[in-house]
Parts: C-alpha cells; sequence; structure tokens
C-alpha cells in the first residue's frame, strides 16, 4: 500500500528589530503581516507529522492483512476495523491541518492589500507583488492536495470494508488498491508543487525584504 510520504515544506520566519519610531512603514506593516502568517502555520507542521506517522501504523496494519490466511478472517476483521479507525483519526488531523492553513491563509491576505501603499518604493513594491503570486499559487495547490487526500481517505474506508467481506472478489480488491495508489500518485505531484511554491516563496520574500531595507535575521526552517 503506497501513501504520502512526502514532506511539505514550510515557509521560513525571521526576526526584525524595529526602529523606535511612532509609526510603521508600510513594508513594516506587511512585514507582521507575513511573520504572523508563518506563526499561523506552525501547527500545520504537527498536524502533517501526525499524519505521516498514521499512515505508517496503516501501512503496517495493511501489511498485517495481506499476510493473513483466508481462513484466519477474525484476525482480517480486527486489524480493518483497526484500519478503519486509523482513517478516522487521519481525517481528524487532516481538517486540523486544513484549519491551521486557512487561517494563516486569511491572515496572508493583509499582506496583499497592504501593498498599494508601498508607494515610495518600486522595487519593493514589484517585489512583493510576486511574493503574493507565488504564496497564492502555494495555497492553491494545497486546496487540491486537501481535496485529493480527502477522496483517498474515502478510498481506504472502502478498501478495510471489502477487506472485512469474506467473498470479496479478488479483481474488486485489486481495482480498489489500484484506485489508490492512483490517487497517491494524483497527490504526489500537487506535492512537488506545494514545495516547488513553498521554495520560490520563501526565496521572495527575502529579496522583498532586501528591496524594503528591512534588516532582517532568518531562521533556521525544514522548507
Amino acid at each position: 500500500m503506497v501513501k504520502r510520504k512526502s514532506v511539505l515544506f514550510i515557509i521560513a520566519g525571521c526576526s526584525f528589530l524595529f526602529a523606535g519610531c511612532s509609526s510603521q512603514t508600510a513594508q513594516e506593516e506587511i512585514y507582521d503581516h507575513l511573520e504572523e502568517t508563518v506563526s499561523l502555520e506552525e501547527p500545520f507542521e504537527k498536524y502533517q507529522k501526525q499524519i505521516n506517522d498514521l499512515e505508517n501504523e496503516e501501512r503496517e496494519l495493511y501489511k498485517e492483512i495481506i499476510a493473513a490466511k483466508e481462513s484466519e478472517m477474525d484476525k482480517i476483521e480486527k486489524l480493518s476495523d483497526k484500519a478503519l479507525e486509523n482513517v478516522e483519526e487521519r481525517k481528524d488531523k487532516l481538517d486540523s491541518e486544513n484549519e491551521s492553513i486557512q487561517s494563516a491563509r486569511d491572515e496572508f491576505e493583509e499582506v496583499e492589500s497592504s501593498i498599494s501603499n508601498i508607494e515610495e518604493n518600486e522595487e519593493a513594491g514589484s517585489a512583493a507583488g510576486n511574493m503574493v503570486a507565488a504564496m497564492n499559487k502555494r495555497y492553491n495547490a494545497y486546496e487540491d492536495m486537501h481535496s485529493l487526500y480527502e477522496e483517498l481517505l474515502k478510498m481506504d474506508e472502502e478498501l478495510y470494508a471489502m477487506l472485512k467481506k469474506e467473498d470479496v472478489a479478488e479483481e474488486e480488491l485489486r481495482a480498489q488498491i489500484t484506485s489508490v495508489n492512483d490517487k497517491f500518485t494524483e497527490i504526489t505531484e500537487v506535492n512537488e508543487t506545494f514545495n516547488e511554491k513553498t521554495e520560490q516563496f520563501n526565496e521572495l520574500k527575502k529579496k522583498y525584504y532586501e528591496a524594503s531595507d528591512l534588516n532582517v535575521n532568518y531562521n533556521n526552517n525544514k522548507g
């Protein structure tokens, strides 16, 4: 059984010490929204790790089911029930992961609305526009990946329901397994796009900070 093993990259965080002035520039306001976006995405990394851990558990359950003899139907049913519980847990984690991303996306929209306030620095305005475009493509890739993974979980449910049946046709079972693996291939492709756009965003964010003359320190990250 193939499952999502790819790591989803995260956006890079950084720190900036504001000068002792009473008001912020548009660039500094955008900085605040960007770093709040990073903060709101922190749970996303935690939930995706939990999903991957659950996938590893499910993979082991699947191996045990396949290794069991036809005469061990009680064992197969119990293992399939555990696998179905695993699917439910992944659904919960996926919902939590999605909530984290949506909260971050809502915050990031504040960046988009602030770009028009960058009037005195054309280079910074252009860099900010490129950065926003990359991030929106990243979020769109996540939406696609989230929808595909929901479909995958539904297929997993169908698969383990089949495995609990003594009279399930082998051809039907093979077809379902093929469908699951095909869906994973789709997820992997979108996963790659998501990671590419994450890396692109991180680079464009650096260019924006440089163009804005913001002296920032970049934190280590896995993205």
